[in-house]
């Protein structure tokens, strides 16, 4: 076919066709462009990790030592990702006939690209100093998740971010990197490289990264103690790609395991309290728990409260309370526990904690995973004492697969934002939590009214990016001079104390027993592998039905404690396989605490932590989190190899429970069962 160039188009392949073949200076060539690309993503990633140390670093004293060993590893890290990300243009200048470079169509296409992509990795930079501002931590299995979840996440960062304006800087940021480009290797379009160059540019580019990329880990960085610091020494687009591979891993492969037989008498001791008589052979962990059947069946609702950490509350040691209604609710009508700790940093690790009593498997939480559909529950314990169940969420439940969770897994009916009509105030995120309070006294009212117990659960949303409420309710305008969390708790207290008062004066409010528990804590911070620290959570017990005058208990407990207490608490018998325990009537110096970060899982208790790791690794600490962060032990002790024998046990247990679907009290041994080995 006929084809019509321009004068300019005509002489460039003219140009083109004269030197092909020919020997072309290396930094005049196409070449050259590649290297610059590579170069330019090495130094975005290396100015990312200086702005990181500055802003971040300081929060846990980083040395001038550890930044620069940071700095040398996340280099090493970055040329490897650079080169690998090189590779896609690499392939498409060897399999490009020199002659399109002469055509001004090809040329203004391969810029406009150029431009996109610089676009784009400079709003990915961007995003991931966010990131980091909100978690300590580069991509991880949130940022999965935020992709899984775009509806309610992009609408929320719009909200929360300088989004328009962040897009312009990214914009100009490609058109800038191009024009560099283009003024550097003006001649680019008119040297030609033959066939056989160009195929070895491309396969030594390929064999390089092959081999340079024995030398990275998708477990991150583990030179330093310091957690931040590793964080920082991190690559963002690794640290993605591990994010999304181990979402559900298989555990013995990964993980520290023991003889089965060890694993399971471990945990049976673990879990012996003197209420409990185990049911089953030595592989069983159900038990039946002693109860006085004529005792009444209790109402029970239970307020997960969203990113309601301790830090906040004036009762547990915060000098300006930004809690006063709860802070007078829990210290003079309540029981309020005081060393009780999140299993996790999101809101699905407190349902599993909170709900299930189940330990923080490494990967996705159970609440996500595909093995759910019936699992123990304290709305099934319930259930199976005659009580009607109910959840209240403000926002939709296809969020973290909460609706599929609690519609298999023992409650009757799940109400969600779209259940809401002309509601007072809404973000991405969901309804406000007043009218999700409102809703939920309507709906108790009628459930009192059947004659018949029930088990009501409200997840809130409020406390949540872009930390926005009704206007009037609290003093502090929630726009200016611009939202907060600080706000947004103070929101989250009002709407409690105001549920409080409304709901005393219900018929119900004489036999029910009220809880309020927070998912997780407000944010992640320290510099442990886990940092146990940030996790600290109120845990709080109202109504006159069991509240006879307020009580401060100092009993170390974790998510996993809650549902075991409430039971405790309404003092009827029950078969259980939870692994929390009974913060009432289980012995005191038993106290214990699993959690998890990323792929960190570990155990606290009497003052040491073990943090089991990727590749059967193992780090221990010792301290008291409320006094201060946890330090690296210099020894292992025998008390630390217990600990850490235990703590194998425990999610050694529960990844073999979950996996051959027996963490439910109907379950017998599925086909294809499979018990973990020691390795």
């Amino acid at each position: 076919m006929e084809r019509r160039m321009s004068n300019t188009d005509s002489q460039s392949q003219q140009r083109i066709g004269a030197g092909e073949g020919g020997t072309v200076p290396w930094r005049k060539s196409r070449y050259g462009l590649a290297a610059f690309f590579l170069l330019s993503l090495v130094a975005m990633c290396l100015v990312l990790r200086l702005v990181l140390l500055i802003q971040f670093g300081g929060e846990t004293g980083i040395a001038a030592a550890g930044a620069a060993q940071a700095l040398l590893i996340g280099l090493h890290q970055d040329f490897v990702v650079a080169l690998m990300t090189t590779l896609p243009l690499l392939f498409w200048l060897w399999v490009l006939p020199n002659r399109w470079f002469g055509w001004k169509w090809f040329r203004a296409l391969f810029l406009a690209g150029l431009c996109l992509f610089w676009s784009v990795q400079v709003f990915l930079f961007c995003a991931e100093y966010y990131f980091f501002e909100e978690f300590r931590s580069r991509f991880n299995t949130v940022a999965v998740d935020y992709l899984l979840y775009p509806h309610e996440v992009f609408i929320n960062i719009w909200d929360s971010y300088p989004v328009p304006a962040v897009i312009a800087l990214c914009i100009a940021m490609g058109i800038a990197w191009v024009w560099l480009a283009m003024r550097l290797f003006r001649d680019t379009w008119f040297q030609p490289v033959g066939k056989g160059r160009r195929f070895v540019h491309f396969a030594g580019g390929t064999a390089l990264a092959v081999v340079l990329g024995q030398t990275v880990s998708l477990n991150g960085t583990q030179f330093s103690t310091d957690r931040t610091l590793n964080e920082i020494a991190n690559n963002g687009s690794l640290s993605f790609v591990a994010a999304a591979w181990t979402r559900n891993l298989d555990y013995a492969a990964f993980y520290r395991t023991l003889p089965r037989e060890e694993a399971y008498a471990r945990v049976r001791r673990l879990l012996a309290s003197p209420r409990a008589e185990f049911v089953g052979d030595a592989f069983s962990i159900r038990r039946k728990v002693a109860g006085d059947p004529t005792r009444p069946r209790l109402n029970v609702v239970l307020i997960l409260e969203e990113s309601l950490g301790s830090e906040f509350f004036g009762c547990l040691g915060r000098e300006e309370t930004l809690t006063p209604e709860m802070d007078r609710l829990a210290t003079e009508e309540g029981i309020l526990f005081t060393n009780i700790y999140a299993c996790g940093n999101r809101t699905v690790r407190g349902f599993e904690g909170v709900f299930s009593s189940f330990p923080p498997l490494p990967g996705d939480s159970i609440v996500k995973r595909d093995r759910s559909e019936n699992v123990e529950s304290l709305a099934r314990v319930l259930k199976r004492d005659g009580y009607q169940t109910l959840f209240l969420y403000g926002g939709r439940g296809i969020f973290d697969g909460m609706r599929s969770y609690a519609l298999n897994n023992g409650w009757d009916r799940f109400i969600e934002q779209k259940d809401f009509k002309d509601p007072t105030f809404a973000t991405i995120w969901g309804v406000c939590n007043e009218d999700l309070f409102t809703r939920g006294i309507e709906e108790c009212r009628k459930l009192a009214e059947s004659g018949e117990p029930f088990f009501a659960t409200m997840l809130t949303v409020s406390n949540h990016k872009p930390y926005t409420y009704p206007r009037g309710r609290i003093p502090d305008d929630p726009e200016k001079p611009k939202p907060t969390r600080a706000k947004a708790v103070k929101y989250t207290d009002w709407c409690l104390g105001q549920f409080f008062r409304e709901v005393k004066k219900e018929s119900f409010w004489t036999n029910t027993i009220f809880v309020v528990v927070a998912d997780h804590g407000a944010r992640v911070y320290g510099s442990q592998e886990i940092p146990i620290y940030s996790y600290e959570i109120p845990f709080v017990i109202l109504g006159p039905a069991v509240v006879k005058e307020p009580q401060r208990i100092g009993t170390l407990g974790n998510s996993l404690d809650v549902a075991p207490t409430i039971l405790g608490l309404l003092g009827r018998p029950y078969e259980s396989m939870f692994f929390g325990r009974d913060l009432f009537n289980d012995p005191v110096d038993e106290g214990r605490v699993l959690l998890n970060h990323n792929r960190s899982i570990g155990m606290y208790a009497d003052a040491r932590m073990v943090v089991l790791g990727l590749k059967q690794s193992v780090w221990y600490y010792e301290g008291d989190p409320k006094v201060t962060e946890l330090q690296r032990a210099k020894e292992a002790g025998p008390e630390f190899i217990e600990l850490e024998k235990d703590a194998t046990a425990l999610y050694q247990v529960a990844d073999e429970l979950y996996m051959n679907r027996l963490y439910r009290i109907e379950g017998v041994p599925t086909p294809g069962f499979t018990a973990i080995t020691a390795r």
